[in-house]
C-alpha cells in the first residue's frame, strides 16, 4: 500500500483535531471540577487581563502569616 502526501495529510489533520478536541474538553472537566472541589474560580482570573492596574483589587487576599 503506498500513501501519498494528501492521505498522510489527511490522517494527520483528523488526529489533529481528534487530540485537540480531546484536550479541550479535558480542560473543561478539569476547570468545572476544580471549581466544585476546591472552589477555585478561574474566570476571576481571567478578569486580571482587564483589571491589570496597581490600584485594582486583587483577585484573591494573600495570607500574611509565613510558614
Amino acid at each position: 500500500m503506498v500513501m501519498d502526501i494528501g492521505l498522510v495529510q489527511a490522517y494527520a489533520y483528523f488526529f489533529t483535531t481528534a487530540l485537540l478536541t480531546f484536550l479541550m474538553c479535558a480542560y473543561g472537566y478539569h476547570v468545572y471540577t476544580s471549581k466544585k472541589r476546591d472552589g477555585k474560580d478561574y474566570e476571576r482570573y481571567s478578569d486580571m487581563v482587564l483589571h491589570d492596574g496597581i490600584y485594582d483589587a486583587p483577585v484573591e487576599k494573600l495570607n500574611s502569616a509565613k510558614s
